[in-house]
């Protein structure tokens, strides 16, 4: 699923069925349109929110941690339990929010 900037800006957006047209902006939010986006997930590659790696899953943290949207972020993946990434500045993992991503493979066994 994709979210869009704007969708962020509507409180309870993902519980409801808001037409595109029925969007609007809030004047509050630091977003102007000439600027564009400007947000951290809008200027990088996607795929380091998805990543497999932890080292680039941290850096998607990092990147988070100033966004303006942060919080209006987290809150719609916590409603829509996002299955993975990072949301918010938070590790999603099967619709949790965990510190740490497992690693693939089988976990290790105590020796």
């Amino acid at each position: 699923m994709t979210v869009l900037f704007h969708e962020l800006l509507v409180p309870g957006w993902a519980d409801t069925k808001i037409g595109v047209y029925e969007l609007t902006r809030n004047e509050n939010s630091g977003y102007k349109e000439d600027e564009g986006f400007g947000l951290p997930c809008h200027s990088v590659d996607p795929e380091l929110f998805f990543s497999e790696s932890q080292e680039m899953l941290e850096t998607a943290k990092d990147l988070c941690t100033a966004c303006p949207m942060r919080a209006r972020c987290l809150e719609g993946a916590l409603s829509r339990e996002e299955p993975w990434g990072v949301w918010g500045g938070e590790i999603f993992d099967n619709g949790q929010v965990v510190q740490a991503k497992r690693q693939p493979g089988r976990p290790r066994t105590a020796a």
